[in-house]
């Protein structure tokens, strides 16, 4: 049993280094750039034939930036990206994202995630970037989108060219092995949304694309609901991000759901198959024995660091008011005197109206001084008096309504809890038996059925209450949109790729769901990526690699600029480009306009008459 507890390693995310570009990837000639703009991550790279350029990314860091505010006095507020942002969580709620879903519409985080990935690869750019540009983009971009992100790269940062492609194209073409099809059916499930895409004779069938809008998010989200009713004493506790570790770690796609939710229900299978997740906690929770005179003890250093800490608040108080209470009088003597000018100009910069006013808060001032000094006077000879059984009493407000005296108060309720104890009374002798509280295993998860529940919301998106259909239903759909023929040899290469495929029983789930589907005694093949989610970056540079001297695929700025920025040149592994159709008006000729003008005379003879 000890070996199924689990800790979370609540892992910090450490800054990304600033790295110096290996001189290769700028002689004879600069070599493209590949970023993989994912919703969940990015990644980012050099496509170098050389053997010295690292043929793997060099950044990996979430998608995300958040703007902290600045101290007080101090620097203003500065704006974190990436993995310099340490851990989500305490900034869970400034948290910002250039997606909506899988697009990306925010082209100021969009900028912010691009001026990170410069940075910290060493581009060396005088106001430009002068490597070609390799980026993924979602299924079916919306022309907009796309013209946003190309106006960003052509006008911000000056890129000679840049190529668009789909990212889990990218990688069905990096696994193609020799003897693979180039026809198929990918399946990618990402973070926001699962898609499958049909693939014919090597290009995709955009027609018949179909996207889901469930993927990783949306099934952490469902864990950390589950579990947060499971465990409301450790609401906070339950996190998106240890939501996240459990399902790369500890989740799982049942081949047979049913089958499955009827094992769970054998109590063998369930101490069997459970995964206790160890929750962070303190021994000092545990019950002190500490005995009543230590606790008396205890209460008075308590109380006395309280009452010596609120004296050092009342003097600084008293101190600020008296320096206020001399300028007023000083302005007031120059009224006496007679100097009115000066006495004016004062009252402006005391944002004040009149003689009266100003007697008010002179008024006012002086009682706040005094009041002030009788509670110095009083603390003073309070703090002699035994207070062994006495809480602290509550500091009366000041008359002006002053934060100060606010805060006296707050500080002494922070202080509530730790004199919230009983009375000592007369020590009862101690039973010879007392029932340990296992602390550790209060603070446990324990994992059941949330092992699949969460995983299969993208077969049954009616777990959570999405109207949607799942998988099976939605490649059922896409194949029957095709002759029988054409669907034997779809099914040929059926390709997973995406970071929510690395479930284990994935595969199996979807070969099940196919021999359920297909007719009988007929062929399939089911693939799994190599690297799920890597593997589109490394088929964006194999592809970068190969087309980079040639124009195929490549957008240079005269394109963009005599085309727009929705423009894309299409190759294997990108969308299909379908331009803006505006409908064009019909020019008006002048014999169309003559039966009008001969209809408004006759008109105006008629009205004549």
């Amino acid at each position: 049993a000890a070996s199924r507890v689990f800790a979370f390693r609540d892992a910090r995310w450490v800054p990304d280094p600033m790295l110096e570009p290996h001189p290769a990837v700028r002689t004879p000639q600069p070599v493209p750039l590949v970023i993989d703009n994912g919703s969940f991550q990015t990644r980012a790279g050099w496509a170098s034939a050389d053997p010295a350029v690292p043929a793997e990314p060099q950044l990996r860091f979430r998608s995300l930036a958040a703007r902290s505010r600045g101290a007080r006095g101090g620097a203003g507020a500065e704006t974190q990206v990436g993995n310099d942002l340490g851990s989500p969580e305490p900034l869970r709620w400034l948290l910002r994202s250039p997606f909506d879903r899988n697009v990306p519409v925010q082209l100021e985080l969009q900028e912010l995630l691009l001026d990170h990935v410069f940075q910290r690869l060493g581009v060396a750019s005088q106001g430009c970037v002068d490597h070609p540009i390799v980026l993924t983009e979602a299924v079916c971009n919306p022309l907009y989108s796309r013209q946003m992100m190309s106006e960003l790269l052509f006008e911000c940062y000056q890129v000679p060219k840049v190529s668009y492609g789909v990212d889990s194209l990218y990688s069905f073409y990096h696994n193609k092995r020799q003897n693979w099809p180039c026809s198929g059916l990918v399946i990618s499930s990402g973070y926001q949304c699962t898609h499958i895409l049909p693939v014919v004779e090597g290009r995709l069938d955009a027609k018949n694309c179909k996207r889901i809008n469930l993927g990783g998010c949306q099934a952490a989200v469902y864990l950390q609901r589950l579990l947060q009713l499971k465990y409301p004493g450790h609401f906070a506790a339950i996190t998106l991000s240890r939501m996240e570790e459990i399902l790369h770690e500890h989740s799982y796609i049942a081949e047979d759901y049913i089958e499955e939710l009827q094992k769970w229900r054998s109590p063998e299978y369930y101490e069997n198959n459970m995964h206790k997740m160890q929750l962070p906690f303190s021994n000092k929770l545990l019950g002190s024995t500490l005995t009543s005179e230590e606790k008396q003890e205890r209460r008075q250093q308590q109380l006395r660091r309280l009452q010596e800490l609120n004296a050092r608040r009342r003097e600084e108080k008293l101190q600020l008011d008296q320096e206020r209470l001399d300028r007023l009088l000083y302005v007031q003597e120059l009224l006496e005197d007679g100097h009115m000018d000066q006495f004016h100009k004062a009252l402006v910069e005391l944002n004040m109206d009149s003689a009266e006013e100003l007697q008010s808060y002179i008024n006012k001032l002086s009682l706040s001084v005094e009041q002030m000094k009788q509670k110095i006077l009083q603390a003073e000879v309070s703090i002699e008096v035994d207070v062994v059984d006495s809480k602290p009493e509550t500091p009366d407000l000041d008359p002006l309504g002053s934060e100060q005296s606010l805060e006296d108060v707050e500080s002494i309720n922070e202080f509530e809890p730790l004199f919230a104890e009983e009375q000592p009374q007369v020590e009862k002798p101690v039973a010879a038996v007392q029932p340990m509280f296992n602390l550790a295993e209060y603070h446990q998860l324990f994992l059941g059925t949330e092992r699949i529940r969460a995983p299969e919301i993208v077969f049954q998106p009616s777990l959570i209450g999405e109207d949607q259909a799942g998988i099976a239903e939605t490649m059922q759909y896409v194949l029957d949109r095709y002759p029988k023929e054409q669907q034997a040899v779809l099914v040929q290469n059926v390709f997973l790729t995406g970071g929510n495929t690395m479930y284990p029983g994935l595969k199996a789930r979807i070969q099940k769901e196919l021999l359920e589907m297909r007719p009988f005694q007929s062929s399939f093949q089911v693939h799994l990526a190599s690297s799920p989610v890597l593997d589109a970056w490394y088929g964006a540079r194999d592809w970068a690699v190969e087309y980079m001297n040639r124009e195929e695929g490549w957008i240079t700025r005269k394109d963009y600029e005599e085309k727009g920025g929705e423009y894309l040149k299409e190759h294997c592994a990108s969308n299909v480009y379908v331009p803006i159709r505006l409908p064009k008006q019909a020019p008006r000729t002048a014999e169309a306009l003559a039966p009008s003008r001969g209809l408004a005379s006759s008109t105006g003879n008629a009205c004549e008459q």
